[in-house]
C-alpha cells in the first residue's frame, strides 16, 4: 500500500471516530485489523438502530490460521454487549467467500445468521445479543441494487484505500477506450445510506444493472466490456 493510499484511509477512519468508529489492530505487524461503528453512523444502506455494524474484519497472508480473527471478532462482541446493544452485524456473501466480503462459514460458525439478503447475491448476517431484538435489515435501495443511467456507473468511498489508486486507472482506462463511465465519489454518510447498493465501498454497474463490488483494475475492468452493449 502506497504512503498516499494510507494518508486517504486514515483521514476517512479519523473523520469517523467522532462517530464512534472503533479500530482494533493485532499486535502483529500486516492486515490483521476489525473496524466498527454504531449502525446508525455506517456507510451503508441498513436500518439497524441499536447493533453494532463491522465495516471490516480482515486477516490476510501468513496471518490467517492463528486465531487473530476470533480475537478481534470478540473484542468487538465484548464492546457491543459492554454498550447493551442489539447484536452485532456484517455484510457477507451468499454461498461462498467473496473478496472484500466476510466468510459466511466462519460467520455462521461464530454464531452469526442471514437477516436481509439482496438481489446480487450479499447478505447482511448478525449475531443477536440481547432476546427477540429486531434483525437488522437492507434499505430497499440496497435489496434491489440498481441505477437509471446506460453504461458503467461506479460507486465508491475512501474507506478501503485500494480505490484511491484503483479508481483513477479504471477512468483513465475508460477514456483511452472510449467506455461510458461515471463515478460517484460518495463523501458523506447521507449519501452512502441512501446509495443504490449493498455495498458502497466500490459498487459497479453496467446498463443498469449491479456487475461487483470487488475493486476492479484497469485490466479486470476492461476485461467485462467484450459482452456489454451500451447502445
Amino acid at each position: 500500500m502506497s504512503n498516499k493510499q494510507s494518508l486517504a484511509k486514515k483521514e476517512w477512519l479519523k473523520r469517523r471516530f467522532d462517530e464512534g468508529l472503533v479500530f482494533y489492530r493485532s499486535e502483529e505487524r500486516g492486515k490483521c485489523f476489525i473496524e466498527y461503528i454504531p449502525a446508525e453512523n455506517a456507510w451503508v444502506p441498513i436500518e439497524a438502530d441499536g447493533y453494532i455494524y463491522i465495516n471490516c474484519l480482515w486477516v490476510a497472508g501468513s496471518l490467517k490460521g492463528h486465531g487473530y480473527s476470533n480475537d478481534l471478532l470478540n473484542e468487538c462482541i465484548k464492546d457491543a454487549e459492554s454498550q447493551d446493544k442489539k447484536g452485532v452485524c456484517i455484510l457477507s456473501a451468499e454461498g461462498r467467500k467473496r473478496e472484500f466480503l466476510s466468510d459466511p462459514k466462519y460467520m455462521a460458525h461464530k454464531g452469526f445468521s442471514v437477516a436481509d439478503v439482496s438481489d446480487c447475491g450479499i447478505n447482511l448476517v448478525y449475531l443477536p445479543l440481547i432476546p427477540n431484538a429486531a434483525s437488522p435489515k437492507f434499505k430497499e435501495c440496497a435489496k434491489h441494487p440498481k441505477v437509471e443511467e446506460n453504461g458503467f456507473v461506479l460507486y465508491y468511498t475512501d474507506q478501503c484505500p485500494f480505490t484511491y489508486y484503483r479508481v483513477p486507472r479504471v477512468q483513465e482506462a475508460a477514456k483511452e477506450h472510449g467506455i461510458p463511465l461515471k463515478t460517484i465519489h460518495i463523501e458523506s454518510k447521507s449519501v452512502a445510506q441512501s446509495a443504490p447498493t449493498p455495498v458502497t465501498t466500490y459498487a459497479l454497474f453496467s446498463n443498469g444493472k449491479f456487475i461487483t463490488h470487488a475493486i476492479q483494475t484497469d485490466k479486470k475492468f476492461l476485461s467485462l466490456i467484450k459482452p456489454v452493449d451500451f447502445s
